[in-house]
């Protein structure tokens, strides 16, 4: 019997807590952040790579970084999402010129995180712009604002953590995990 995307469990909080620390070595490669343009590029190969592995469930460990692999995946999906970005610019500068600020923050968390990781996911132009997929935040909207709720408390830990440099990494690393989670469980 094939299990309905409704009776998929659930990440908890305790295991996305623990994923950037079963493999810990993996959260040197934030050192890449440290090198312009080219360590951008593949750290967020990487991320798109972590973000995959989330959509498909697989929340065991940080995946083994792989320059060239990620560096390549990180430009190509940088230069995928010029067209989002501009439009999303656009549309940003008009709402704040009407002073419809709030409009703004509304995309930021409905609109733009379940459309990125469909992108993401899919890794094609078009699916930054299926905006069918929405319907799906809307039908499961209390499990979308759970998965964001839990998104900002994971962040405010690991914000905490940044004392004992820890922190960054690990944020940086799991900053989209309980909605890609959503993604993986309620868009087919």
């Amino acid at each position: 019997m094939k299990k309905r995307k409704s009776d998929i469990a659930k990440l908890d909080f305790k295991a996305a807590f623990h994923y950037p620390f079963n493999r810990a070595k993996g959260m040197w490669n934030i050192l890449w952040i440290l090198v312009p343009i080219i360590g951008w590029l593949a750290l967020t190969g990487y991320g798109v790579r972590i973000i995959q592995e989330f959509c498909e469930g697989k929340f065991k460990q940080l995946p083994v970084f792989q320059f060239k692999k990620d560096l390549k995946l990180g430009f190509f999906m940088f230069l995928k999402a010029i067209p989002f970005i501009l439009v999303c610019i656009v549309i940003f500068s008009i709402l704040s010129l009407l002073k419809l600020g709030f409009i703004n923050t509304l995309m930021g968390i409905f609109i733009i995180p379940i459309l990125t990781i469909n992108f993401i996911k899919k890794m094609t132009i078009s699916s930054f712009f299926e905006f069918k997929i929405l319907k799906f935040v809307f039908i499961h909207f209390g499990d979308y604002i759970v998965a964001v709720l839990k998104s900002i408390l994971l962040a405010i830990v690991f914000v905490i953590m940044i004392i004992i440099l820890v922190g960054l990494p690990a944020l940086f690393f799991t900053k989209n995990m309980f909605l890609a989670d959503f993604y993986r469980r309620r868009i087919k």
